[in-house]
């Protein structure tokens, strides 16, 4: 193939009907990596590298004591009574809830094909039989750009779990983008579960991790909710890795227009919230990008320099083999051919080869002739046996320099590694810069609006 790659992007039907811009620009990005020809993926993966393509929506966990409201909101988000609600516990284990072209539902193994990010959690006995996936085709919201993980309701006391559902919750929550802790004002808000685990969240999750007091139309009178929330503030400030000030909840409820209520309800900060950490997500994923088309960049030319530099050592590994080995056959033979030449003599010699070329011999063997005369004859057989050493020595060496050759590309490899590196720069660094143009285009016309 000549000239630059041409990016073979497997379109979907779907992405004519995405309105949504960040959604576009997500999928686009995940597709550049996972394309079969020339993703990115594949590109690191000949460089040996390891690149993991980027998800095309963000995941929300949601955790809190049981019957805090969690599946509520996912419905009410939703605008699709997808999860059962109600005051016992519900959800026993991890659900995810995500939009897709027909309504479905999935449990098990296959819910851990469809999100094979998570497949580190088969570590947890039992686990894979508690998770699910309900996909709804809402197109409400921000929801087709978002992954709820509805994790289980938590409760103290003699509650036995079929896995370890604290460390679980932990795992989820260090993959998620977003972690909101709702608290439930009737009775349950102090729940030491699930107060255990988001201090152990906050250790590497702390930025991500957000609390809400949901139900708050049921917490009575304004200073019920005051004086619950600063129970919950103050227990959360008594954990040596939340002792913090600045502690946000914001109260939240299901709005019924059928029951109003006094109380303040921030639910639709919680969106902009999900908006927000979308927003983030897109400029991370195309910063990644960059990062990475500059990474598979730097390691073609430094393998491609690493080849010149061990084309360079086998051209002086050759010669030096090449010498070697020549020495190691020109010196018996040229002993021989002194001794042979000097015991024939001059008149025959002469006979045989001419005049010229019998003074051109014994002008060129005098000198070790003088010199073989000089060694006692005793000590003539051990100079033959040092000889014959020394001849063997240089063979070896010969090998041994012949041994020494570096690997290096042949000229279809030097090709395909020059092709990746025009397909980075020039098609998937522009397509980059068309997305990030676009996204700002985007955010300008928000601002505008």
């Amino acid at each position: 193939m000549s000239g630059v790659r041409k990016a073979r992007l497997v379109a979907n039907p779907l992405d004519s009907a995405i309105s949504n811009p960040s959604e576009l620009i997500l999928r686009e990005c995940h597709d550049l990596y996972i394309d079969d020809e020339n993703g990115l993926v594949k590109i690191a993966d000949s460089l040996g590298l390891r690149l993991l393509p980027p998800r095309k929506k963000i995941f929300v966990m949601i955790m809190g004591n049981h019957s805090a409201g969690k599946s509520s909101f996912i419905n009410w988000y939703v605008e699709e009574h997808i999860q059962r609600t109600g005051v016992a516990i519900e959800t026993q284990g991890f659900t995810f809830v995500t939009s897709g072209r027909k309504r479905e539902s999935l449990t098990g193994n296959a819910t851990l094909h469809l999100y094979p990010h998570f497949r580190h959690l088969l570590e947890f006995k039992g686990l894979t039989d508690y998770l699910s996936a309900e996909i709804s085709t809402s197109k409400q919201k921000k929801f087709s750009l978002v992954t709820f993980v509805d994790t289980p309701g938590l409760v103290d006391g003699d509650m036995v779990y079929p896995f370890d559902v604290n460390n679980a919750i932990i795992s989820f929550g260090q993959q998620a983008d977003l972690i909101m802790v709702f608290f439930d004002p009737m009775g349950q808000a102090l729940c030491k579960r699930t107060l255990d685990i988001v201090e152990k969240l906050s250790e590497t999750c702390g930025d991500r991790l957000l609390f809400y007091l949901s139900k708050a139309d049921e917490a009575g009178r304004e200073t019920d909710r005051q004086r619950v929330m600063m129970q919950i503030v103050q227990e959360l400030c008594r954990r040596p890795g939340l002792n913090k000030c600045g502690f946000e909840m914001p109260t939240i409820y299901i709005p019924n227009p059928q029951k109003p209520s006094r109380c303040e309800n921030q639910i639709d900060g919680v969106c902009q919230t999900i908006e927000k950490t979308i927003n983030q997500a897109v400029q991370r994923t195309l910063d990644q990008l960059e990062k990475d088309c500059d990474l598979i960049s730097a390691s073609i030319s430094s393998r491609l320099a690493q080849d010149r530099a061990e084309v360079s050592y086998n051209r002086g590994a050759r010669v030096h083999a090449f010498l070697c080995g020549l020495l190691a056959v020109l010196l018996p033979a040229f002993l021989i051919l002194t001794l042979v030449v000097n015991t024939l003599p001059r008149e025959e010699l002469q006979g045989m080869i001419g005049e010229g070329l019998t003074v051109a011999f014994h002008l060129t063997t005098g000198i070790v002739v003088t010199l073989w005369d000089m060694i006692p004859e005793d000590s003539q057989i051990m100079f033959v046996i040092a000889s014959g050493a020394l001849s063997y020595l240089l063979f070896f060496l010969a090998k041994y320099f012949a041994r020494q050759r570096q690997h290096t590309l042949t000229k279809k490899e030097k090709r395909r590694l020059a092709e990746y590196s025009d397909y980075v720069q020039q098609v998937v660094k522009a397509r980059k810069q068309g997305l990030y143009e676009q996204y700002l285009h985007q955010c300008a016309t928000e601002f505008d609006l």
